[in-house]
């Protein structure tokens, strides 16, 4: 059996309460686009939330005034949310370093598409790896195995169960997607805990 050392659940703590700020940011973002959108401003550029689609924001100008407050009440969330994203992962990547597991997220990150975040949110939602005697009671737990429906000699698979720890297997599906879209489209000027 094995229990989580307090310093092991502060880290994961600040690790799930990224994972909220990013939620939250996610959703701050579709509530602007969704007001831009009922008002007949549509984005036509090339990506969403750089330089240029912020420029764009903020020279609408709306027809009323209670609209106009309205849209600067969402740019406010968005930008509050990204900054809270960032604090949270200047945190980590400053904890990261005194950490007794510091070594193995460090480990972690030589792989291609894990990223910072990837590898502390791993290693604190799994703890010791070393406890896992076999891959595929490793797997088990993260729920990544194919479901199964027997009966007498009929055998079915199905998808991946999605038991065990969800924070660890969406952040290790986050990393492989993250690694599918750089070999397709490289992003060269963001940092890699930046991408998820």
């Amino acid at each position: 059996m094995y229990a989580p050392r307090c310093e092991d659940e502060a880290i994961r703590d600040l690790c799930r309460a990224r994972e909220d700020a990013k939620r939250a940011e996610r959703k701050a973002r579709q509530q602007l686009n969704a007001f831009l959108l009922r008002n007949g401003f549509r984005y036509t550029g090339r990506s969403r939330w750089s330089l240029a689609h912020w420029r764009r924001i903020s020279d609408i100008k709306m027809a009323h005034t209670a609209q106009q407050f309205t849209l600067q009440e969402y740019v406010d969330a968005v930008r509050s949310g990204t900054e809270r994203v960032e604090r949270i992962t200047n945190q980590i990547r400053e904890l990261v370093c005194e950490w007794r597991l510091g070594p193995v997220v460090e480990a972690l990150q030589a792989l291609r598409g894990v990223s910072l975040v990837v590898a502390v949110t791993v290693v604190a939602e799994l703890g010791d790896l070393t406890r896992f005697d076999h891959p595929s009671k490793f797997m088990a737990y993260l729920g990544l195995i194919p479901s199964e429906h027997s009966s007498g000699e009929n055998t079915k698979r199905g998808g991946i169960t999605k038991t065990g720890n969800g924070h660890a297997r969406r952040m290790l599906t986050e990393a492989a997607y993250s690694l599918w879209e750089d070999a397709i489209n490289p992003q060269t000027d963001l940092p890699d805990e930046l991408r998820l």
